[in-house]
């Protein structure tokens, strides 16, 4: 009996174990699935939240934005509901896989009209595409704290591949590859016709800045 006991409990321990294992997955990579990143690239992701390299961008105290500038003013605009993260293997040698999805319609200006027009069918037209993804293909350090970052950013439903300029910081007097907490800065930019806003071009730049300054957080199981 002490035995068939023993064993209700440890077959409950382990599903339970099962359980909080494939939650943790979700949490991690629910936001890239349902077709939106390739199944061997979360497997990517997962394999680093195993490992404990993989880094998590905190919302809180990260910012994601564009600047364009116009005949009238420079316009900025911010994002205040994304997820993400990227994966930091140690060694500068180290590979990185980084994956961020945007919310459009948590698009904010500082003036009203120009966030109703940016949000606008011509613009981001959020109500038909309410998300912005970015999957990195290749991440190559040029420095002890630079690096450079490739990858495909979907937008308006065209996907279009991009090169972002990155450095990193540790927050917490660390050595980079074995910090708890980084500062990652990127920019890049791109041309707004090549998504599909090509809306007012005598009174707008065709060249748009995206900047993301992150604070990430390793991942812990």
């Amino acid at each position: 009996m002490l035995k068939h006991i023993q064993k209700v409990v440890l077959v409950a321990a382990l599903m339970a174990a099962s359980l909080l294992v494939h939650a943790s997955d979700g949490d991690v990579c629910s936001p890239f699935k349902d077709g939106k990143v390739d199944a061997p690239l979360l497997e990517t992701m997962l394999s680093a939240a195993e490992d404990g390299h993989l880094y998590r961008i905190q919302k809180s105290s990260s910012q994601v934005g564009f600047c364009v500038d116009s005949k009238l003013s420079r316009i900025e605009g911010r994002f205040t509901d994304f997820q993400g993260g990227m994966s930091l293997a140690p060694g500068e040698q180290g590979n990185g896989q980084t994956m961020v999805l945007i919310r459009t319609d948590s698009l904010q200006t500082k003036n009203s009209l120009v966030e109703s027009m940016v949000k606008g069918e011509h613009f981001f037209d959020v109500k038909h595409h309410p998300e912005v993804l970015f999957v990195s293909d290749a991440f190559k350090w040029t420095g002890p704290d630079s690096a450079v970052l490739t990858g495909k950013l979907t937008l308006r439903g065209i996907t279009k591949a991009v090169i972002f300029n990155v450095t990193l910081k540790a927050l917490d007097d660390e050595p980079i590859d074995q910090a708890s907490r980084v500062l990652v800065k990127a920019t890049t930019s791109i041309r707004r016709a090549d998504f599909g806003m090509d809306e007012l071009a005598s009174l707008v730049e065709g060249n748009v800045k995206l900047c993301m300054s992150v604070e990430a957080l390793k991942y812990k199981s």
